[in-house]
C-alpha cells in the first residue's frame, strides 16, 4: 500500500474504527435491556432515523460493485437488470401499504406474526418455524454475496488473498452486530449514512468534471463496452453483452420478469424490524419514502465511479485484446483453475510472483511493466473484469488525501448491510425458535447470549460458503430470481386469500425455499428466467395444494386479524361483517393505495435514473424523465400523502 495512502488517510480510518467501537461499547447497555429493545429498539425510535438506516443497509460494497459493474457495461440501461433487487423497487409497495399492515400485528418478528396470521396451533407453529428457517437460509446468502464482494474489494490494495480479507471483516461486523444490537444498527448507520453522503459528492463532481467539461464520453464508453447506445437509458430487446453475461443479452425481455418478481416481493415484504418498530401507521409510511429518497444518493456515486472506470481502462489497457492472451496464459499455467478460484489465483501471484516465474515472464512480455495492474483487471472468460472498477478507481483515479474518506465510506455500507441483515436474521432464532419452542423460561442474558452466539454463526456459514461462487453476480441473481422468488410468493399470498392456512404457507414455502437449494446444489448453471419460473410456480402449487388439501384456520383467529391488519384482497364475508362506516373507510384506504401504485413505481424508478442521466450529461432524457417525474409526484401527493393515517388504523375499530 506504500505511496497509495497519505498520513490523513490513516488518521480518517483510525477515527472511523474508534468511532465504531465507541457507539458499540456505549449503546450495548441499552440494547440488552430488553429482547425488544435488542431487536426492534423498544418501538420508540422516529421515522427520519428509521429511514436513513434503511437506506444505509441497502448501500453495500458488494451490491455497489455490482452495480456499478453493470452500469460500466450497459450504461443507464443498467437499471432494467437491476429491477431484479439492486433498484430495490419492491419498496413501492412496501411504502403504500404492506409496511402499516405488519406494523399493526404488534408482533416483534415476521415469524411471530404468523402466529398472528394463522393462530397457534399446529400449522401457525410450523409456518412460524418455516418462516425462521428460510429466513436464516436467505441471511446465510446474503451474508455469502456480501463475503464475496468484500474480498474481492479489500484484496485489490490489500497484499492478502480475497478470502482473508472477507473473513477479518465478517469477523469484525459480526462482533459489532452481537454486542450493539438493533440500536447499534439504527444509530451507526446514521453516521455512516453521513459518511457515505459525502462520498458521494466528492465523486460526482469529479465525473461532472470529466462529463460536462471533458467531453468525449460517449466515444470512450462505446469503445471500451463495445455497446453503441451506452449513454440512452431507452430499453432495448436486445443488447451486446460481453463474455460470460451472454444471459442478459434479450434484456427487455428480463426486465418484464424482474419486476414482476419485485412487485411479488413487495406484496408480501414490509416485515422488517423497521416497521415492526414504527411508532404508528403513517410513520411506516414516511420512513419508507425517506428511506427510498435518501437512495437517491447511491446512483451518481455509482455511476461516477463507472465513468472513472472509463478513463482508467482506456490508460491502463490502450488495447484490450491482450487480456484474452493473458487469461489464456493463466489458464495454461493453472491447469483446471475454475472460475470461484480466479480472484485467489490472481492475488496469488501478484503477491508471489517468485512462484510462477516462467508465467510471469510471459506477462511482463505481452502487458509491460504494469502487468500486475493489468492482470487485477481481469475476468475468467479474458475481458475486463467489471466487478473490480469500483476497487481500482478507488486506488488509483481518487486524490490522496480522499481516498481514506470512500474507503470508510465503503465500509460503512458493508457493515450497515451486514449488521441490518443478521440482527434481522438473529431475531427469528432467538425469538421465535429458542424462546418459543426450546426454552420459553430463557431470561433476558440467556436470549442476548443466544443471539451473540447466532450472529457469529450466520456470519462464518455464509463465508465459507463464498468459497464456491464463481462472482457476486452469481449468487446475487440466485438470491434475487431463485430463493427470494421461493420465499416470497407464498409470502405474498398471506395477506390476500382469506382461505390460505398455515399448511398451505409452509408447504408453500417448503417447496420454494427448498427448490432453490436444490437447483443451487445440483443445477447451479440454470438461467436466472428458469430460475424465476421453477421457484415461483413451486411455491405457487405449494401455497394452493397445501391450503385446499387442509382444513380452514380457524375463523376466530382469521377474524382477529383481518380486523387488525384491514388488507384488500379475497375476503369475503369478513369484510361485509364490518360497520356500514368502517367498512366505508376501510374500501376508500383500498382504493388509494392502489391508485397509488403506478404513480409509486414511475416516481421510484425516475428517482434513481434522473441522477445518472445527468452526471452522463444526457441532458434531453433527462428532461423527458424529470416532467414524468413531476406528474407522478403529483399524483403521490394527492392520492397517497394527503392519504395517510394519522393515528393507528387498527385502534380505532
Amino acid at each position: 500500500m506504500n505511496g497509495l495512502f497519505t498520513n490523513v488517510d490513516y488518521v480518517l480510518m483510525v477515527l472511523y474504527a474508534l468511532v465504531l467501537i465507541g457507539m458499540g461499547i456505549f449503546l450495548s447497555r441499552r440494547a440488552s435491556s430488553s429482547v425488544e429493545d435488542y431487536f426492534i429498539g423498544g418501538r420508540k425510535m422516529p421515522w427520519w432515523l428509521l429511514g436513513t438506516s434503511g437506506m444505509a443497509q441497502f448501500v453495500d460494497i458488494t451490491g455497489t460493485a455490482l452495480i456499478i459493474s453493470f452500469l460500466f457495461m450497459l450504461g443507464p440501461k443498467a437499471l432494467l437488470v437491476e429491477l431484479r433487487g439492486g433498484l430495490c423497487i419492491h419498496m413501492a409497495i412496501i411504502l403504500i401499504w404492506a409496511g402499516k399492515w405488519h406494523r399493526r400485528s404488534g408482533c416483534i418478528t415476521g415469524a411471530e406474526w404468523m402466529i398472528f396470521r394463522f393462530g397457534n396451533g399446529p400449522d401457525g407453529k410450523a409456518a412460524r418455524i418455516i418462516t425462521a428457517v428460510s429466513m436464516q437460509i436467505f441471511i446465510i446468502g446474503m451474508v455469502t454475496y456480501l463475503a464475496k464482494g468484500v474480498g474481492i474489494f479489500f484484496s485489490t490494495f490489500l497484499p492478502f488473498s480475497p478470502q482473508t480479507c472477507s473473513l477479518v471483516v465478517i469477523l469484525i461486523a459480526s462482533l459489532y452486530t452481537a454486542v450493539s444490537g438493533f440500536y447499534g444498527v439504527v444509530f451507526t448507520d446514521l453516521f455512516q449514512a453521513f459518511i457515505i453522503i459525502v462520498a458521494v459528492v466528492v465523486v460526482t463532481f469529479m465525473a461532472i468534471g470529466k462529463t460536462w467539461f471533458g467531453g468525449g464520453l460517449p466515444e470512450l464508453a462505446t469503445q471500451i463496452s463495445g455497446l453503441e447506445t451506452w449513454m440512452s437509458s431507452i430499453p432495448q430487446w436486445k443488447v451486446n453483452m460481453p463474455a460470460g453475461y451472454e444471459n442478459y443479452t434479450w434484456l427487455s425481455v428480463l426486465a418484464i420478469f424482474y419486476l414482476v418478481k419485485s412487485l411479488i416481493n413487495g406484496l408480501g415484504g414490509g416485515g422488517e424490524p423497521k416497521y415492526f418498530g414504527a411508532r404508528n401507521d403513517r410513520e411506516c409510511g414516511t420512513l419508507t419514502f425517506f428511506w427510498t429518497s435518501l437512495l437517491t444518493f447511491r446512483w451518481p456515486l455509482m455511476i461516477g465511479i463507472a465513468i472513472l472506470g472509463f478513463h482508467y481502462i482506456n490508460n491502463l489497457i490502450p488495447d484490450l485484446s491482450v487480456l484474452n492472451s493473458a487469461t489464456v496464459m493463466i489458464k495454461d499455467a493453472l491447469p483446471g483453475i475454475q472460475h470461484a478460484d480466479w480472484g485467489a489465483a490472481i492475488s496469488n501471484i501478484i503477491n508471489k510472483p517468485d512462484q510462477f516465474p516462467a508465467l510471469v515472464e510471459k506477462l511482463q512480455t505481452t502487458l509491460g511493466q504494469s502487468w500486475m495492474e493489468q492482470i487485477k483487471m481481469l475476468s475468467y472468460n479474458g475481458t475486463v473484469n467489471a466487478e473490480r472498477i469500483l476497487p481500482a478507481v478507488l486506488l488509483h483515479s481518487i486524490p490522496v488525501g480522499l481516498k481514506g474518506l470512500l474507503i470508510i465510506a465503503l465500509t460503512a455500507a458493508c457493515m450497515s448491510t451486514f449488521d441490518s441483515n443478521v440482527n434481522w436474521s438473529v431475531g427469528f432464532i432467538t425469538h421465535d425458535i429458542y424462546h418459543a419452542y426450546i426454552k420459553p423460561k430463557a431470561k433476558n442474558k440467556e436470549l442476548i447470549i443466544v443471539s451473540w452466539i447466532s450472529t457469529f454463526a450466520i456470519g462464518l456459514i455464509g463465508y465459507f460458503m463464498a468459497y464456491n461462487v464463481k462472482n457476486i453476480n452469481d449468487i446475487w441473481g440466485w438470491l434475487m430470481m431463485a430463493l427470494g422468488t421461493g420465499f416470497f410468493v407464498p409470502s405474498a399470498i398471506k395477506f390476500y386469500w382469506g382461505r390460505f392456512n398455515g399448511w398451505g404457507f409452509t408447504s408453500g414455502m417448503a417447496m420454494g425455499v427448498g427448490g432453490a437449494v436444490i437447483q443451487r446444489t445440483f443445477w447451479p448453471e440454470l438461467s436466472e428466467f428458469y430460475q424465476f419460473l421453477a421457484m415461483g410456480g413451486l411455491g405457487l402449487f405449494g401455497s394452493i395444494a397445501g391450503t385446499l388439501l387442509t382444513k380452514p384456520m380457524d375463523q376466530e383467529v382469521l377474524k382477529n386479524f383481518y380486523i387488525k391488519t384491514k388488507p384488500f384482497g379475497f375476503w369475503g364475508k369478513l369484510k361485509d361483517s364490518l360497520d356500514p362506516d368502517l367498512r366505508k373507510k376501510v374500501s376508500s384506504e383500498h382504493f388509494y393505495d392502489i391508485i397509488s401504485l403506478p404513480f409509486v413505481l414511475i416516481w421510484f424508478y425516475l428517482l434513481l435514473l434522473l441522477p445518472v442521466l445527468l452526471v452522463i450529461g444526457n441532458f434531453k432524457e433527462f428532461a423527458g424523465g424529470l416532467v414524468l417525474f413531476g406528474i407522478a409526484l403529483v399524483g403521490m401527493y394527492f392520492f397517497w400523502y394527503k392519504k395517510l393515517p394519522k393515528e393507528n388504523f387498527y385502534d380505532e375499530a
